[in-house]
């Protein structure tokens, strides 16, 4: 039997229309789940797996049951499935943990290969971003998530997707790519302390899939693009980390390698 891989994959954004519509993304992505299925060993889905998310006593947000279906599957087929929250879904409470999977809220260490991992979604990191970061502080309060949560789920959840969509209106969209060197993620990992005993960074969020050499080391920042636009993610092979696309061999990444 041929050895099994890593697989980390980031921003479904599951209920925001793309290049196509969130049906017919879900079902790319649900292809992508039966190729994870039989060739992996372990499994990052590394934030914004929802466009919006909350999770009242009892009530979930409506329409991702083939996705969550599929999710348990691919658990159940024998696949480790690990999920990071991001800033979109950053809500998840215990739903996901009594379905058995292990949720993250921050980044974490992992080693793979003998390669050792920094993975996160990468909200928050790095410099500037003062307004997010003053948000996020306020969303991951348990105060006011209880707030929130006292809302009728028809208030609540209405207003998620209303304030999600201005969001997208005001930054969202087919992000450009600009220079590594603006790139916050990338600062981030240049000064990160003791970065040379990381292999690669590991990080979703800008929606634009990236592979970087960090000039203070032979760090490596990828990150893992969307399935709203560029349909990436990442595997990690005893050969080493690559970025591929949907049903194609290499995907179109920014590079400096």
């Amino acid at each position: 039997m041929s050895q099994k891989h890593i697989y980390f994959a980031s921003d479904f954004h599951l209920g925001r229309k793309g290049l196509e519509s969130s049906s017919v993304r879900e079902e790319k992505i649900l292809g992508l789940f039966d190729h994870f299925k039989e060739n992996a060993a372990k499994v990052y889905l590394v934030g914004d797996l929802f466009d919006y998310w909350f999770e009242y006593k009892h009530a979930i947000p409506k329409g991702f049951s083939s996705f969550i279906t599929a999710l348990v599957s691919l658990k159940k087929a024998g696949v480790d499935v690990e999920i990071f929250t991001g800033n979109h879904d950053m809500w998840m409470n215990t739903y996901f943990q009594d379905l058995g999977f292990k949720v993250h809220k921050d980044p974490i260490f992992v080693e793979h290969f003998g390669k050792k991992i920094f993975v996160g979604h990468g909200d928050g990191l790095g410099p500037g971003d003062y307004t997010y970061k003053f948000i996020r502080k306020v969303f991951r309060n348990r105060v006011c998530q209880r707030l929130f949560g006292s809302l009728h789920p028809n208030v609540g959840l209405g207003l998620m997707k209303y304030f999600s969509n201005r969001s997208r209106e005001k930054s969202f969209g087919k992000e450009d790519f600009i220079s590594f060197d603006e790139e916050w993620l990338v600062q981030f990992c240049e000064s990160f302390p003791n970065k040379h005993e990381v292999d690669y960074f590991v990080f979703g969020h800008r929606h634009i899939p990236m592979d970087y050499r960090l000039k203070s080391s032979n760090s490596r920042y990828i990150n893992l693009g969307d399935s709203l636009y560029h349909y990436t993610y990442g595997v990690l092979k005893e050969s080493g980390f690559s970025l591929l696309s949907y049903g194609e061999e290499e995907a179109h990444i920014e590079t400096n390698l």
